[in-house]
């Protein structure tokens, strides 16, 4: 991009401007243009005037054609402001193209369009055809293109315009001085917003009011004495650096200065105090306000929304509504926030309907927060709806709908959207990337890992902390612990999530003592571990058996670090003790939890008496479970698996016959494997794959092999037919087929990657650690709850899982 300015300063070599066409020609025309009466008094002006949507000029714009005054100069100044204003440039610039004698105004609104939306790469292109065409700069055109370099941190281009803004006479020129330390600012160069500042020729408040919180000391060094309206415009900066105390002094200057009474000062200290943590003082003030305006209710639902409370942020809205106040489009997204967050997907039905009521539900941003909440709530179908309908596609409705599908176990559909992402030429952005990782990281696909790291290598995002982190998680997921650790470790800033991915991967791979060791380090550093992390350590030891280890660490949680456990911690601590066979343990600790048990704790109670055999906790622990999750068949089959390993076959029958009146079943075991840049995908008994015929040819002599090198299949794991039939079901499990097709299309001595939606089955298990063995092949699978990297005849997990 910042090639593009070098242009400015040769154009004279240039002969097709961007932007242009061929037949256009510039004319320089008095700003002052005769308008006839009947030009001005028409009531189609009247109508442009009044038009106060895109939908509603859309709907003028025939009676302007109608009536023949398309060509006035007023009309069409008129279209292209308005369509700039709602932000369709699109439609700005189909009015603004075939303009023969253009005034320069039109230009300068034409940018103005081109950095709101914002859209820096066309606007610098604009800005570059505007001197082709030889039209003088004004100060504006410059400010428009430093807030949206602010806007999009593009710090490089930022001082490339700031180069221009000085060569055209502006240095000295309060708007361009005040837009150039606000871009300084949003790029976190807070030294050179400082320059900026020390060399502007006067300083008003109105000025002052934007600066940061060192300039406002600097003002009262001066003697200048803070305005409410300073006071409204710096306590953000106060929030941004959680300096609460500061904010206090702040609070009180307020209250003797007489400014507390106002509305927005107090608002602006009710958001101040929250996003300080003091989430209390901001509710108190909010209670105590004898005024209160929508951005008091806003700032209150979002107070709690970020301070993860959304239950009580929903509790706000409705007594906002209560109380008649008519919600903004601010209020619609807090709260759509707070139903994502609950993953209430009735309540969020009905605040899209309340958007649609209130004429909201054309907003784009309104839109991309219903795309949010549908997708956060497991309706990524009414999310790819909105989608599609949108007309106008901001970046964030790109990464909103790609992160939605990333995160609901469809990457595939994740990366399609990211695919049509690049053809609409829409520049991604960190969060994109983000987005596009985390859905990699479900595929589990090592191949492609290692491009999108490519990417962000090429775009120099890789030392951003978020992409980094993702980077981690994605690298862990795929398998490949070792390069996941290495990236951590060249990490110069690491967020507590940093922290908790890489904890995460050595647990989900077994490797306990190095999560253990992670988690020692960490504690000696500036960063707290949160709930995330003690659940990703306690889940690291009951992966590889430290069952002491991870009871500390739950005491550790709730008595040092005063975090109260979540249903997630329950769960896991149950898994911790039932897979130690320590299954009276993990019953009284259910028996004893403050909080009603759900789902996840009793399928850890019932997945630990599978492992351990005991009948009489797996039917106490399925007793809940089918109370609380009838619709489920897989808690059935385990019930009937652990009847079996007991020889108890008629339960086995009961179980089955409680299945088929409730039509249950199980979930269909699917084996992922790629094999050059393609994924192939195995079902249990599938014959659907094109290569299937040499599959199983090629399986049958692998099974022989394995069968020389002491492997048994355990044939009581299916019932009710002959022993062959057993060998022939087991030896067709989706694992093996997965495995099988991997050894056929890929060279000695590289490893196999495969994926599993479900656990691996004790004799896939087994089997495939004879295969690592009679091929001398790596084979790492990744399953539903953990990684195994068989390799010699043996298995990471040590036949701990």
């Amino acid at each position: 991009m910042s090639s593009q300015l070098v242009y400015i300063s040769t154009i004279t070599g240039i002969q097709n401007p961007p932007f242009s066409s061929s037949h256009h020609q510039h004319r320089y025309l008095s700003q002052r243009t005769y308008i006839p009466a009947k030009v001005y008094e028409h009531p189609a002006a009247l109508l442009l005037e009044r038009c106060s949507s895109l939908e509603r000029l859309r709907h003028v714009l025939p009676v302007v054609f109608k009536n023949g005054l398309y060509q006035e100069h007023l009309f069409q100044t008129k279209l292209v402001s308005l369509f700039c204003r709602y932000g369709s440039v699109v439609e700005a610039a189909r009015v603004f193209d075939p303009i023969d004698d253009k005034l320069d105004v039109l230009y300068h609104t034409m940018l103005k369009g081109y950095a709101k939306v914002p859209d820096l790469d066309k606007a610098v292109n604009f800005f570059v055809r505007m001197r082709y065409d030889d039209v003088e700069p004004v100060v504006y055109n410059f400010t428009y293109l430093l807030k949206a370099c602010g806007d999009e941190a593009e710090l490089r281009m930022g001082k490339e315009i700031h180069g221009l803004l000085v060569k055209n006479g502006f240095s000295l020129d309060l708007f361009a001085m005040t837009g150039l330390e606000n871009m300084y600012a949003k790029c976190r160069q807070v030294h050179e917003a400082r320059k900026v500042f020390d060399r502007m020729p006067e300083r008003d408040l109105n000025g002052l009011a934007r600066m940061a919180l060192e300039m406002v000391t600097l003002m009262c060094e001066e003697n200048l004495m803070p305005s409410f309206i300073t006071i409204v415009s710096v306590l953000p900066a106060v929030s941004a650096l959680g300096l609460i105390s500061i904010g206090k002094e702040i609070h009180g200057y307020a209250m003797r200065a007489g400014f507390d009474s106002l509305v927005n000062i107090s608002t602006a200290l009710v958001d101040m105090y929250a996003k300080c943590g003091s989430l209390g003082t901001a509710r108190r003030l909010f209670d105590g306000m004898l005024e209160r305006n929508v951005v008091s209710w806003n700032s209150m639902i979002d107070a709690y929304v970020q301070n993860e409370n959304p239950k009580e942020a929903m509790v706000i809205f409705q007594n906002m509504l209560d109380e008649g106040v008519k919600p903004t489009d601010v209020s619609i997204m807090g709260a759509l926030h707070a139903c994502a967050d609950l993953g209430d997907l009735e309540k969020g039905r009905l605040i899209h309907k309340l958007s649609v009521d209130l004429d909201l539900d054309r907003n784009v941003s309104v839109v991309n927060s219903l795309i949010s909440m549908y997708c956060k709530c497991k309706d990524v179908e009414r999310a790819a709806s909105l989608f599609r309908k949108l007309q106008t596609r901001t970046l964030v409705s790109w990464n909103a709908i790609i992160l939605g599908f990333a995160q609901n176990g469809r990457p595939i559909e994740a990366l399609n959207y990211f695919s049509q992402m690049r053809d609409w030429t829409v520049k991604p952005d960190t969060f994109t990337y983000v987005s596009v990782i985390t859905a990699l990281a479900e595929l589990s696909v090592t191949h492609q890992a290692k491009w999108i790291h490519g990417v962000v290598m090429r775009n120099c995002l890789d030392k951003n902390v978020f992409v980094a982190t993702a980077l981690v998680d994605m690298y862990t997921k795929c398998g490949a612990i070792t390069t996941a650790r290495k990236i951590f470790d060249m990490m110069s800033e690491r967020h507590v999530t940093t922290w908790n991915a890489m904890i995460d991967g050595y647990g989900t791979h077994g490797i306990g003592k190095a999560a253990l060791e992670l988690f020692e380090e960490m504690q000696k550093g500036t960063i707290k571990p949160n709930g995330v992390t003690f659940l990703s350590v306690i889940s690291a030891c009951s992966h590889s058996g430290l069952v002491e280890a991870g009871l500390q660490c739950f005491h550790m949680m709730k008595e040092s670090y005063r975090i109260e456990p979540s249903m997630d911690h329950y769960g896991a601590m149950v898994d911790l003790l039932g897979k130690a066979g320590r299954l009276n343990e993990a019953w009284d600790f259910i028996m004893q939890m403050p909080v009603k048990p759900a789902v996840n704790v009793y399928g850890a109670m019932l997945g630990a008496c599978q492992i351990h055999k005991n009948v009489n906790f797996a039917e106490k622990a399925a007793e809940r479970l089918f109370e609380l999750n009838p619709d489920d068949g897989g808690y059935h089959v385990l019930l009937a698996n652990i009847y079996r390993a007991a020889s108890m076959w008629e339960k086995v029958g009961q179980v089955r016959v409680s299945m088929l009146r409730q039509g249950l079943r199980k979930t269909p075991g699917c084996s992922m494997v790629e094999i050059k840049n393609e994924v192939h995908s195995f079902f249990s008994g599938s014959t659907d794959h094109p290569n299937s015929k040499k599959i199983y040819a090629f399986l049958e002599k692998l099974m022989c092999k394995i069968k020389e090198a002491g492997y048994v299949p355990d044939t009581n794991l299916i019932l009710g037919v002959e022993d062959d039939i057993k060998e022939q079901l087991l030896s067709s499990h989706s694992e093996k087929l997965a495995i099988s097709f991997g050894l056929l299309n890929t060279t000695a001595g590289t490893t196999i990657h495969v994926r599993k939606n479900l656990r691996v089955c004790a004799d896939c298990h087994n089997a495939t650690k004879y295969i690592s063995l009679v091929t001398g092949r790596e084979i790492i699978v990744r399953d539903m709850q953990r990684f195994h990297h068989f390799k010699n005849g043996a298995c990471s997990c040590g036949d701990y899982w």
